[in-house]
């Protein structure tokens, strides 16, 4: 959780040719001839190991049957409401088949387009397909009843009756605890144990009635694939360990177990609407395990488990067995990092990460889809559902290795690690965890990011926290924040130090992972909570709780510095403390020393938990818990506490709901649905993947064809600049711009929107289009998918959307289009002074209809103001 290593790096622009080859195939088609009028005659005889597909027809016992969808021996006329319809009684006569061959198109290779000639359009054929239906659950007796409780765009597990309503309410919203409408998650570690009369914190100094989630840091993966604590070592902190003595910490004598689990399912009894989640890996344990010695072992961890579906099915059902053995209510996943980047992660993992590169994140998603699949299945034989989470990294230059963050579909929510996006591992000083840019970023400056992607600067909770709400709803996507330090010493230029540099000195080694281009970590004092490098010397780091920042600026050493070992005497010089309006940076600088230190106090926190509320996001998550303070006025010092988690819960206990659906309130979905899926493929790995050119796969898994002319129109997240376009002549443009320029004091809007046109061979039953693309920085995915044709729109099967009923071309229900620049009457009810909006909002005033970009009140809706909260969706 806590990286020595570099967490951003711009990539040069490289220019590369776009190949795309194809293979001419050809396809035969079988349909069966029909019979005289007078007599029907019987179609082939079913077969119970046989696949059958929507539309296919068959006969059982002298009466015709045709698939709904796809099935396998399921026997016709068993079931009313099964896969197959019934289409009356046929003779003895038998048909002839009729075989049509259609040949397919070969796609021409191509280069970089010139621009002044439209090249061929690439279609794909897809010869087998397997058809998704979303069961009706008023009509549907298998159909799962808790669907109307499932979150929009989360991928329900075909066949399971997850038991979604368990957890969330019927608007596909979590029920929280503790009087909160936006979740407040704090990760819990196992190592603050009071050892060596440190400041312990245990289960019983978390603020049980303040937060919505615990997760416990960290399980590992063991050297068999499974899950593990190290249960059976004795004195093992999570099994284990006891405390005599210390109030609280008294063990519940109804458990066969001891140490952290027993004290975590003690509390949550008391406060059973509280989610216990333990989170598996971390920075140290993502690639190699801790032993019983406490030596770590570099066994491969996830990138050695993820390689074997035999490896991801051992460890998925030891995580079902483990969750079950302890009572927690799901699993976080914290792999760092699934990234094609070179030296992404842990550097003592690099040897196995980077022979692998190509087939991390592949892997990673095919990982995450099968443990989402056995948390289901458990969940529903349980009555209980499992949430699987995962920590997923915030800097641009990991997301980009990371393709579409396809894993995103599959998760009740993600924690964005927005912290550690600055730290002596290079020697550019800036914030820890910035909410946003300031077009001054040192780093990025450096490596002319800004110069490369529209003066757009990645390292910063906003743009990260726009990259994951392009691929869902605000509601799964929650911000991280730190509740502890970085820091450096013999700081040059900057504000207060703040954007200056730091170089290592002459001589110095510096750690693995940082090509020997290190900063000069703060020390001593002002390194409290030091990790230890390879030879068990403390590496400089600034690295601190907030209780010890505090402490620093009172001019407190604190009487726990001895137990750390770090020195006691007299501090020199004094601690200012700074906060920037803009960047929402929070530091704490001494002029005599040169020291600066970064973290997160009340300021931050306050504009963090405003932006949350204001920005329609699920939450906050917490790293970590014991490094929150209070104030201990007997010995004069600051000490562990909850006031930041304080200011978190008033905050987000006294905010709106969250946003539950994926797209925003200007861009009205339709209820009816193609079956249509869309895939990412062709990435280029690491740093070649700059400009980002994947093929792009739209497959109709229906069983009729889209037609040639048809309008495909999407959007993504204003993380990237808005000049998406595709390279082989659909003519793919953005039509609608959530946001243009730099994103100094945030991105503005949530979307861009995309439209392209089929080419006249459309996209036939089976079959899919190949539609190379390029766009620049990091997109997660594609959202909101519309189709339209026929004066219709659909939605489609691949946004998981709640309440969307699956139809053939033609039928359901007319939608119209839904385009946002073309809303209709002025149907939004109108603008109000004194009501105060979410982002997402829809409003209607002087003739126009508006969408609200993020919170607002008393901001009069006017086109004068092109950035300001509203967005001009046209006349009404």
């Amino acid at each position: 959780m806590l990286p020595i290593s570099r967490r951003a790096r711009a990539g040069a622009a490289i220019t590369t040719a776009l190949a795309v080859v194809g293979a001419s195939v050809v396809t035969a088609v079988t349909s069966w001839a029909a019979a005289p009028a007078a007599v029907t005659a019987c179609a082939p005889a079913w077969s119970a190991t046989t696949t059958y597909t929507g539309g296919q027809t068959v006969s059982v016992a002298s009466e015709n049957f045709t698939a709904k969808w796809w099935t396998v021996n399921e026997k016709p006329g068993a079931s009313a409401w099964g896969p197959w319809a019934s289409q009356g009684p046929c003779g003895t006569s038998t048909p002839t088949p009729t075989t049509t061959t259609t040949p397919t198109v070969t796609p021409t290779p191509t280069v970089t387009p010139d621009p002044t000639v439209t090249p061929t359009p690439t279609v794909t054929p897809e010869p087998t397909v397997t058809p998704t239906v979303t069961p009706d659950p008023t009509t549907d007796p298998n159909a799962n009843p808790d669907e109307k409780c499932r979150p929009d765009g989360m991928q329900p597990t075909a066949g399971v009756k997850t038991p979604y309503c368990d957890v969330y309410d019927e608007q596909g919203r979590e029920k929280l605890p503790n009087g909160l409408d936006r979740r407040v998650i704090g990760y819990f570690t196992n190592w603050r144990t009071g050892k060596n009369d440190q400041p312990r914190y245990l289960a019983s100094d978390i603020p049980w009635d303040k937060l919505s989630t615990i997760n416990y840091a960290f399980a590992h993966i063991g050297p068999d694939n499974k899950v593990s604590v190290n249960a059976d070592v004795a004195g093992n902190e999570s099994t284990k360990m006891t405390w005599p003595g210390v109030a609280g910490a008294e063990m519940d004598p109804t458990l066969p177990y001891q140490g952290h689990f027993n004290l975590l399912n003690k509390y949550k009894k008391q406060h059973p609407g509280v989610k216990v989640i333990p989170s598996v890996g971390g920075w140290a344990e993502t690639g190699g395990y801790f032993d019983a010695d406490g030596k770590r072992v570099a066994s491969g961890g996830f990138y050695t488990m993820t390689k074997t579906q035999a490896g991801i099915d051992t460890f998925s059902d030891s995580v079902v067995a483990f969750i079950r053995q302890y009572g927690f209510d799901g699993i976080d996943i914290d792999y760092e990092y699934a990234t094609s980047n070179k030296d992404a992660g842990n550097p003592a993992d690099f040897a196995i990460a980077n022979a692998q590169r190509g087939q991390l994140n592949a892997n990673f998603v095919t990982f995450m889809k099968t443990l989402r699949e056995k948390l289901d299945k458990a969940g529903a034989q349980d009555g209980q559902y499992y949430q699987l989470t995962a920590a997923l990294p915030a800097s641009g230059w990991i997301l980009r290795g990371m393709e579409v963050s396809q894993v995103v579909e599959y998760l009740d929510f993600v924690n964005i690690m927005s912290y550690d996006l600055h730290g002596s591992w290079n020697e550019y000083v800036g914030g820890l965890d910035p909410l946003f840019d300031d077009g001054k970023d040192p780093e990025l400056a450096a490596a002319n990011v800004y110069g490369a992607y529209d003066q757009i600067g990645y390292l910063n909770g906003d743009w990260s926290a726009k990259y994951f709400r392009g691929a869902m709803q605000g509601g799964r996507v929650n911000l991280g924040v730190g509740f502890y330090t970085r820091g450096w010493k013999n700081v040059t230029g900057g504000t207060n130090g703040m954007g200056g540099t730091a170089k290592a000195p002459s001589g110095y080694q510096c750690p693995a992972g940082t090509e020997n281009k290190c900063g000069n970590g703060a020390s001593g004092i002002d390194n409290l909570w030091y990790d230890l490098g390879a030879d068990g010397t403390p590496e400089p780091a600034g690295f601190n709780p907030i209780w010890h920042a505090l402490n620093l600026q009172k001019g407190v050493v604190g009487d726990y510095a001895a137990s750390y070992g770090v020195p006691t005497g007299p501090l020199t010089g004094t601690y200012g403390h700074n906060f920037d309006t803009v960047t929402k940076n929070e530091w704490w600088w001494n002029s005599t020393t040169k020291t600066l230190i970064t973290g997160d106090s009340d300021a931050a926190i306050t504009a963090k938990a405003d932006y949350v509320r204001g920005n329609d996001l699920g939450g906050i998550m917490i790293w970590e818990l014991a490094g929150d303070y209070s104030y201990n006025s007997a010995k004069g010092q600051y000490e562990m506490g909850e006031t930041l988690v304080d200011i978190l819960h008033s905050k987000l206990s006294t905010a709106t709901p969250y946003g539950a659906t994926k797209a925003e309130a200007n861009r009205p979905m339709p209820t009816d649905a193609l079956d249509v899926d869309v895939k990412y493929t062709a990435f280029a790995l690491g740093d070649n993947n700059y400009p980002i050119n994947p093929k792009v796969v739209f497959t109709n898994n229906g069983t009729t064809a889209i037609p040639g002319g048809a309008k495909i129109s999407f959007q993504y997240g204003t993380s990237a600049p808005g000049d998406m376009r595709d390279q082989n002549g659909f003519g793919a443009q953005v039509t609608v711009k959530g946001h243009t320029g730099n994103n100094v004091g945030g991105l503005k809007g949530n979307f861009h929107t995309v439209e392209m046109t089929l080419p006249a061979a459309g996209i036939g039953a089976g079959k899919s289009v190949t539609v190379p693309m390029t766009w620049r920085l990091p997109v997660a995915q594609f959202s909101n998918v519309i189709v339209t044709f026929g004066g219709k729109s659909y939605a489609t099967t691949y946004d998981n959307l709640r309440g969307a009923k699956v139809v053939a071309p033609g039928t359901g229900t007319p939608t119209g289009t839904a385009s946002p620049t073309n809303p209709g009457t002025c149907s939004a009810p109108a603008w109000d002074a004194g009501t105060a909006y979410n982002g997402g909002a829809s409003v209607s005033h002087a003739g126009h209809r508006w969408s609200a970009r993020y919170w607002t009140q008393g901001d009069t809706p006017s086109a004068a103001n092109q950035w300001g909260p509203w967005q001009d969706q046209g006349a009404c």
